[in-house]
């Protein structure tokens, strides 16, 4: 029974990993839950029997089929508490597009929580302290999803662009990669066309953005590679 319920609990967890992600090995899935390459394929095999419609592109991983959709989940107290806890510190982001966009999120899983927990999850808001940077009402920036959509999807985009000595420039970017600062601000690390390198934008100082047609090709070096350059290890 217990080998059953274990079975239960890992195939119902690897339908959340094939739903959150667009491909996944057997290997990762296998070092994930502790069991070999054969038995995630006995699960992929139990699946599709279930009738859930798994592609397997060879050499890359498996798949959901794009027009599959899992019913909704179910959150526990605990979650529900945790994602309460991460829309009150989303708050900090200083952005409001983001802080919009996951007070959506929220409302809608709220929206299914059975009321028991809707109710407990009700009274811990009321009960939670953050501090004065948390609480701050008034986002600093706008732009956030704005420019993460151009950056996964390579397209340029104009940016008015005020320094800090007060000067207003036009500027076309390649959006490179989005980072917080240690003042809680959001930094937009982007291939200028104008001065043919990677420059730094505070989001704080785009007074205007435009998300242009054209694409980019990405740059060769990573994230990583990029702070360590700037920043040093």
């Amino acid at each position: 029974m217990d080998n059953d319920i274990k079975r239960l609990t890992r195939l119902t967890a690897i339908l959340t990993q094939l739903q959150s992600k667009r491909l996944i090995t057997a290997r990762k899935l296998a070092d994930k839950f502790g069991v070999s390459n054969r038995t995630i394929y006995r699960d992929m095999k139990t699946l599709e029997r279930a009738g859930v419609p798994i592609i397997i592109e060879e050499g890359k991983g498996f798949r959901i089929m794009d027009s599959y959709r899992l019913p909704p989940i179910m959150f526990t107290e605990e979650e529900a508490n945790a994602l309460l806890t991460a829309e009150l510190i989303i708050q900090s982001s200083k952005d409001s597009s983001l802080i919009q966009l996951f007070s959506e999120v929220t409302g809608k899983v709220r929206s299914v929580l059975p009321d028991i927990i809707l109710s407990k999850t009700e009274r811990l808001e009321q009960k939670m302290g953050v501090s004065n940077t948390y609480i701050d009402q008034t986002p600093k920036s706008k732009y956030l999803i704005d420019i993460q959509k151009a950056l996964v999807d390579c397209l340029v985009i104009r940016i008015d662009y005020t320094n800090k000595a007060g000067k207003c420039t036009q500027r076309s970017v390649e959006p490179f990669a989005i980072y917080s600062n240690q003042y809680n601000e959001w930094v937009l690390v982007a291939f200028c066309q104008l001065r043919q390198q990677l420059r730094s934008f505070s989001l704080v100082n785009i007074d205007k953005l435009l998300i242009t047609n054209a694409g980019f090709e990405p740059q060769k070096i990573t994230f990583t590679q990029y702070l360590d350059k700037a920043f040093g290890n």
